[in-house]
């Protein structure tokens, strides 16, 4: 049997797919391979380099827990106004998240990961997706996690290429073309509890990333259930963090690992109709904190 983890993606959110993956590798569930976009694409890069360890997830959770939004997503005001006049292609420059993955990626070249791992991107110009599987791991990364208008695109191959996301989030086709029969889908999920709308544009543009991402997996989880034992770990419900702000990383990482193991533990993944467990929904009055997980109400 051949497991393949795919790793979608939710900008600061993707903390949460470390919890999960602790939860999978303490109940001895590893990846043959792997697919990521975007934040999904870095987890999985880091994954294909340093293993599904208790150390390597460890390590993995330990660089969540020390990012801050300028890691990510520098502020440069001379540059948002040059952006907005049209004489920058982005709001933020990418340079900080390009050197943030090539400390941390450990292999020059995709096909030479110790897990074989597959990143996903779009094409700026067509909208189609673009898989990588070979060539420079760190611009295939960055490229997969350019979200259009906040990075500037990658060029690849003469091809313009930007967030995965935007094309097909979850990759679920890709898994089930490289012959996995069994497929983990981890999601990093959407802020479903924001009590008001995001107050910058940075963060109404991930805001909605995330909700088109989310829209875009649970049409996949339907269209693929027949091809693969599809097995979606639900993201962490109530969130009313947002998918700009990675102080919280920490919180969201234990959230994930110990509502994963339980949902792992009583057979949630074997469960009819996993889309289920992706649904589009808001609490109007709920918030995060002492909040328990949704997901044993699905079970």
């Amino acid at each position: 049997m051949t497991t393949a983890f795919v790793l979608s993606g939710g900008g600061s959110l993707g903390s949460v797919q470390v919890g999960m993956l602790q939860a999978l590798a303490e109940r001895d569930v590893h990846p043959d391979l792997l697919i990521g976009t975007s934040a999904g694409a870095m987890n999985a890069a880091y994954v294909a380099g340093h293993g599904t360890g208790q150390a390597a997830l460890d390590d993995l959770a330990a660089i969540w827990k020390r990012l801050r939004r300028q890691d990510v997503f520098p502020f440069d005001p001379l540059r948002h106004l040059l952006a907005v006049a049209g004489s920058r292609p982005s709001l933020c420059s990418s340079h900080n998240l390009r050197r943030l993955l090539a400390s941390h990626v450990t292999f020059p070249n995709l096909e030479e990961a110790e897990i074989p791992v597959h990143v996903v991107t779009t094409n700026l110009l067509s909208g189609e997706e673009v898989l990588l599987s070979s060539g420079d791991a760190v611009s295939a990364v960055l490229a997969s996690a350019s979200i259009p208008g906040v990075f500037p695109a990658v060029e690849r191959d003469g091809l313009m290429l930007v967030d995965g996301g935007v094309a097909n989030n979850a990759a679920l086709s890709r898994a089930v073309d490289l012959g996995a029969d069994e497929i983990y889908v981890l999601p990093a999920g959407f802020a479903c509890s924001l009590q008001a709308p995001p107050g910058t544009a940075l963060g109404s543009v991930v805001q909605a990333l995330t909700l088109l991402i989310e829209q875009r997996l649970i049409i996949d989880v339907i269209r693929f259930a027949d091809d693969a034992a599809i097995k979606v770990l639900p993201p962490l419900c109530p969130l009313s963090v947002s998918a700009t702000d990675f102080s919280r990383a920490g919180e969201l990482i234990e959230r994930a690992r110990l509502s994963s193991g339980e949902w792992l533990d009583v057979g949630g993944p074997s469960l009819p109709e996993p889309e289920r467990f992706l649904s589009m929904h808001h609490h109007t009055h709920a918030g995060d904190s002492g909040a328990h997980d949704c997901n044993a109400a699905h079970v």
